[in-house]
């Protein structure tokens, strides 16, 4: 279910959390973190930090495509990261790979654990559908 200003799939962890993808206030989008979730809302690629960090990437464009934005519009980003260290390479190259030459605002924060067993990745953004896309 999705209207023009609230984004949800009704996924499990919607109802269970209560909580929306994403809400438009204004010019900017306020989303959810987004994680390594399949389209029925499963968490999938449990402890495979690349697959999950792909997935989550994917899931973040999914979110940008309802709302007809793109990444150039991300303004900040907070990503979780369970065992920083360890995977604070394969952030920053995924990063890089995700955005390109578009240099968002961003906040990595390394994290014990996270709401799924063997998650280890999770990214809440902001978007500013005023800039160019």
């Amino acid at each position: 279910m999705a209207t023009n200003d609230v984004l949800t799939y009704d996924a499990p962890a919607e109802r269970e959390f209560g909580y929306a993808q994403a809400i438009r206030s204004g010019e900017l989008i306020h989303v959810s973190g987004q994680l390594s979730f399949d389209a029925a809302g499963e968490f999938r690629h449990a402890g495979d930090f690349a697959a999950q960090l792909q997935r989550t990437h994917a899931n973040i464009d999914r979110v940008l495509d309802h709302y007809g934005a793109t990444r150039r519009q991300i303004i900040t980003q907070t990503l979780y990261v369970v065992d920083l260290l360890r995977n604070a390479p394969a952030v920053a190259a995924g990063n890089l790979a995700y955005f390109g030459d578009h240099r968002p605002a961003s906040t990595v924060v390394g994290v014990t654990e996270l709401t799924f067993r063997g998650q280890v990745v999770e990214i809440s953004f902001v978007v500013d559908t005023t800039l160019p896309a």
